[in-house]
């Protein structure tokens, strides 16, 4: 449980980290995604971190991914309540898109670093926002270039 938890802390620092640059919820959520899966190339404690989490062998695990599942809800929430997101969009729809597309590159990317590499994160990112987004808005999907935002290559 001390990795989960020392994970959990990362991922919540990491996040953290991402809001000062962030130009939005949507934007913070893009690039703290983007940094998440980053993270999971670059830092072992964040890496086996999702690794204990998706052990369904494991009882009471899953911290990390848990505390991420609440915090996509929370700004898919915000970006909702501030006009970023489509009406239409169900913010549960959104969060379960946003969590298990990040828990699937996470998965991939372990096998093949490829599926974590910034070109990759942009064309996820250009699929899945214009969707949602309020008035066709679809600025986030490239990133920032900031802390975590590295989804538009730079």
């Amino acid at each position: 449980m001390e990795v989960e938890s020392a994970a959990a802390d990362a991922v919540a620092e990491l996040a953290e980290r991402c809001r000062p640059a962030a130009a939005g919820a949507r934007q913070l959520l893009v690039d703290a995604a983007c940094g998440l899966l980053l993270a999971t190339v670059t830092d072992p404690v964040v890496r086996a971190g999702f690794k204990l989490g998706g052990d369904p062998s494991r009882r009471n695990g899953a911290r990390m991914l848990h505390w991420w599942r609440a915090w996509v809800h929370g700004l898919v929430v915000q970006a909702q309540a501030e006009g970023e997101l489509a009406r239409d969009v169900p913010p549960d729809v959104a969060t379960a898109v946003i969590v298990a597309a990040t828990v699937g590159f996470e998965a991939l990317g372990a096998a093949d670093r490829d599926w974590l590499a910034p070109e990759r994160l942009a064309q996820l990112w250009t699929f899945v926002l214009p969707r949602p987004a309020a008035g066709g808005n679809e600025e986030a999907a490239g990133g920032t270039g900031g802390t975590g935002g590295e989804a538009d290559g730079t």
